[in-house]
């Protein structure tokens, strides 16, 4: 998937990003608070942060503790709620850490890493 469009309102707590497959049509939109989609809009406007933001601080310690992100996966949709995992490699093992979807995109568009969603949620949703 790839992050095509992010939409920031002021006068609104939600804002929202479009995913879209990468080699295909399907879009969808998540949802996501006002601090997630900055942090993530910044990243894509290559702006720089005088001090590292939340999402450079988890991936300089996925880093510094020996890990690659791998890629992020949002694996499922219950209850109108993305959950996403990060996939870090360490020391060969694969580890899945939970995440809300806005952390892994944001922390996926900093570390530059692939966005991945299970078929049957792009079904489910894709556009």
């Amino acid at each position: 998937m790839e992050l095509t469009r992010i939409i920031i309102s002021e006068n609104n707590e939600q804002q929202i990003i479009f995913l879209k497959e990468v080699d295909g049509e399907r879009t969808f939109p998540i949802v996501i608070g006002i601090f997630e989609a900055t942090s993530i809009d910044r990243r894509v406007k290559n702006l720089p942060a005088p001090r590292p933001l939340t999402h450079d601080l988890l991936a300089s310690t996925i880093e510094l503790l020996g890990g690659e992100l791998q890629d992020i996966f949002i694996c499922e949709l219950r209850d109108h709620t993305y959950f996403a995992k990060l996939r870090i490699r360490h020391e060969g093992e694969l580890i899945e850490v939970d995440s809300r979807p806005s952390d892994a995109i944001a922390v996926a568009v900093t570390m530059d890493v692939p966005i991945y969603v299970a078929e049957d949620v792009l079904n489910e949703v894709g556009q």
